[in-house]
């Protein structure tokens, strides 16, 4: 059942009378309608009347309305104005530049600005690869993104992208310190997007892709690593993937099983899907099963686009037909990546014992989490108001605070292997409650960070197991370090 949430907060003004009953009055009147009061202040007090903020959180815009009018049916009340909090922290957007040098001389401006900066851009015309230290290159990702899959709310166009695109560039300061800027590209053609990508390339370190549909960004992230000397990153593919596979690890741990012994269903074969099937494949599931909309993927399946002839290749060595409920019985694992409310009680009582279910759609995952908390051993969502938020902000600021810091030219899934391995090493002690850490556990990102440089600076780490225990080696290290 849907908790009311921060997302949709409001902060009410309203007058009331200055009786020993109004302050009880106003709080029942939230509650009633299955409002959540987070604050209530006074702002000014008569003899007569008192003029007071009320904060609260609801389900809904039409929750919040709903609040509202209650509130101001109540005898005496009269509602001044609503505040949408959610809207007040997006005015004027959500990041700014701020410069990194004093500028409070005539001398601070000759050496930041002309003349002194000349002599910098002959140095990096003589050696193009000294941007890397002279310029913000060295810690600078650009956020790309062309609105046509924007969070669960589909193709929305760049505008509409951009409070997104500022929050990933948030993130990436908060988490990591790594800058980053929103580049919201106004064309959805494959062709535009890449070129447009390559343009602006040389200010960056780093690419991250962003909300941009399946099956487009497959062949956008594939050209721009062949043509680019800077890792490009999807990050609803493989920040997914890599948060899924470390908190994989710890489920796997918690129920004593192996990923070799293990039925693993995918639903949803979209960017996140495909790389999350990517990842798993190297672990050598007894089986793989994938699902999309039309069902369970097989050869045979007509129809098939590049992208999903490939997975049918990789995966379903028994040749299983049908839809999702076909591919769940006896199954050890469900990852969903797909749509709200699919699944029954009887689809998660029919898979194997101690099933695992990651239940991933936002903000409505594929079944009710407290029913699937009855009939599966772990039970993961995208949610933070409920246990084991399978969160991407655990993944992508370390992952090129990595990259930037080894001066990377590129991002191999034995980067992505490590990364997971040291999410889910963080977590000393797993239980079905908590298999990945918090999102502001400060050894996160150093753990990830220290991972993926390891991998990136060794040109001798190419096996998969040489991967995991390097991202298990820097969990550990970060977590000695902060003891």
């Amino acid at each position: 059942m849907a908790v009311p949430g921060p997302g949709y907060a409001i902060t009410a003004r309203v007058e009331a009378p200055a009786s020993a009953t109004a302050a009880g009055d106003l709080a029942v009147a939230v509650g009633r309608v299955g409002g959540v009061m987070t604050a209530f202040d006074v702002v000014e007090s008569r003899a007569e009347s008192v003029i007071v903020d009320i904060s609260c959180n609801a389900l809904s815009e039409r929750h919040a309305e709903e609040i509202t009018e209650t509130l101001g049916a109540l005898d005496g009340v009269k509602v001044r104005n609503v505040s949408d909090r959610t809207f007040l922290v997006h005015l004027g957007g959500k990041i700014e530049v701020t410069p990194k040098v004093g500028l409070r001389t005539r001398e601070d401006l000759s050496r930041a600005y002309t003349p002194g900066v000349a002599r910098v851009c002959q140095a990096i015309a003589a050696r193009p690869e000294d941007a890397r230290s002279l310029t913000i290159k060295r810690n600078t990702v650009a956020v790309v993104t062309d609105g046509s899959a924007v969070l669960g709310l589909g193709n929305l166009g760049a505008a509409a992208a951009m409070p997104v695109m500022e929050g990933k560039a948030a993130l990436f300061k908060r988490f990591a310190g790594v800058d980053a800027w929103p580049v919201c590209l106004d064309t959805q053609d494959t062709e535009e997007i890449i070129r447009t990508v390559e343009i602006l390339a040389p200010a960056y370190g780093g690419i991250n892709l962003e909300d941009i549909a399946a099956p487009r960004c497959f062949e956008i992230e594939a050209r721009l690593r062949e043509s680019l000397d800077i890792p490009v990153f999807h990050d609803d593919q493989h920040g997914t993937a890599v948060v899924v596979l470390g908190a994989l690890r710890n489920a796997l741990r918690v129920v004593g099983k192996r990923s070799q012994d293990c039925r693993i269903v995918v639903c949803g074969v979209g960017a996140a899907g495909s790389a999350i099937i990517r990842l798993l494949l190297p672990l050598e599931p007894a089986d793989l099963i994938a699902v999309d909309v039309d069902g369970i993927i097989h050869p045979d399946r007509p129809g098939l686009h590049e992208s999903l002839r490939w997975v049918a290749e990789q995966t379903n060595h028994d040749g299983r037909t049908g839809d999702v409920h076909d591919a769940l019985p006896g199954a050890d694992v469900f990852i969903g990546v797909s749509a709200p409310n699919l699944l029954h009680a009887d689809d998660i009582k029919g898979m194997a014992d101690d099933a695992i279910v990651f239940a991933l759609a936002n903000p409505d995952p594929e079944m009710d989490p407290g029913v699937a908390q009855h009939h599966a051993a772990i039970v993961a969502t995208g949610r933070s108001d409920y246990p084991n938020q399978i969160n991407n902000v655990l993944a992508f600021p370390g992952i090129f605070r990595g990259l930037l810091d080894a001066q990377a030219r590129g991002i191999t899934d034995a980067m992505l292997l490590a990364a997971s391995a040291a999410i889910a090493d963080v977590v000393a002690e797993p239980n079905p409650l908590f298999i990945v850490p918090s999102v502001f556990d400060s050894t996160v990102s150093p753990a990830v960070a220290s991972a993926v440089r390891k991998v990136s600076e060794a040109a001798d780490l190419n096996s998969v197991q040489d991967a995991l225990d390097a991202g298990s080696a820097s969990a550990e290290g970060v977590t000695a370090e902060q003891e």
